[in-house]
């Protein structure tokens, strides 16, 4: 009876590009996968809130996600895209990141947790795969505003 609970689980990321890293999001936070489309600046925002846009009648917010990471700023290509999370208490947000790789599955066995003494990572853990590391995104740091 043991054996059957050490069964780990397995939860889907869709791995997206920033720079030459991989990160991993979470399919169940992902709503839309969205081409870059013009946006409605926003005056007196934080500087990675790069507007708004108009998804179905409903306004979401556009971060990018490089300079809330504190990385060099978005260079827009043809590959670029928003992905739109879901959140329950936030609604939709939009993310833009520099391409859509793929979707894989990882379990929980393959994820090693990240060890943050400062508590101000953007990175919950690194899976392994057959194709080398993702760094799979706390998607509620890389939203919360205190950061």
């Amino acid at each position: 009876m043991d054996e059957l609970s050490t069964v780990s689980t397995s939860v889907q990321y869709i791995v997206v590009k920033l720079g030459n890293e991989r990160f991993g999001i979470n399919i169940s936070y992902v709503d839309n996968i969205v081409r870059m489309t013009r946006m409605t600046r926003v005056p007196e925002v934080a500087p990675y809130i790069k507007g708004v846009i108009n998804l179905r009648g409903e306004v979401v917010p556009v971060m990018s996600t490089r300079i809330k990471m504190g990385l060099e700023p978005d260079v827009e290509t043809n590959a670029t895209r928003i992905i739109i999370l879901k959140f329950e208490q936030q609604g939709f947000i939009g993310c833009i990141v520099d391409a859509v790789n793929e979707v894989v599955t990882l379990s929980t066995d393959s994820i090693e947790k990240v060890k943050d003494s400062d508590g101000d990572t953007f990175v919950q853990g690194v899976g392994k795969t057959e194709d080398g590391l993702i760094s799979v995104l706390d998607l509620d740091a890389l939203i919360n505003e205190q950061i």
